[in-house]
């Protein structure tokens, strides 16, 4: 049985100077997207196309998706096994191309996750379960490009890195 559900986001443009789209240079790519309940998100355009580089743009969160995404399947898949993880971060960077035509898409996003573990024995399990939570992350199922993990599993306390 499946099961829908549904998202809602509001995104409204706050770049009009005065004349709106009358020229390319004529306004900001500054827009606020909002959600019930939730903080705004004051995004732009990437500053390659003009936009403000302090705000968020498209790109950015959609790297920020993808990694927020592994997370949470990634520690869904570590609490079932159980694998205790104490510690996770990540450095994700994505890579996109501009086509010749002022298009573009995605070629790869890698994330880096370094996971710390509560014990020595759990290294090599948690290092396994990255490839179940890649199959399981909604939103890598739903992107047309590769997502990669180069992830590296440390021990909590150990001043020692066990990399995988």
């Amino acid at each position: 049985m499946s099961r829908q559900h549904h998202y809602e986001v509001s995104s409204v443009w706050d770049g009009n100077r005065g004349a709106g789209t009358a020229d390319y240079r004529a306004y900001e790519r500054d827009y606020t997207t909002t959600s019930p309940g939730r903080p705004a998100i004051e995004g732009s355009s990437d500053p390659a196309f003009r936009g403000d580089e302090t705000r968020w743009n498209p790109e950015l969160l959609l790297v920020a998706a993808l990694s927020q995404c592994h997370l949470l399947s990634y520690l869904h898949r570590c609490a079932i096994a159980g694998v205790v993880v104490t510690g996770y971060a990540d450095s994700a960077v994505g890579t996109m191309v501009e086509d010749d035509d002022a298009g573009g898409h995605f070629e790869e996003v890698t994330l880096r996750p370094i996971v710390t573990v509560a014990d020595a024995t759990m290294v090599e399990q948690a290092a396994q379960l990255h490839a179940e939570a890649a199959k399981r992350c909604f939103i890598a199922s739903s992107v047309n490009f590769p997502v990669r993990h180069d992830p590296k599993i440390v021990v909590d306390g150990d001043p020692r890195e066990t990399g995988t």
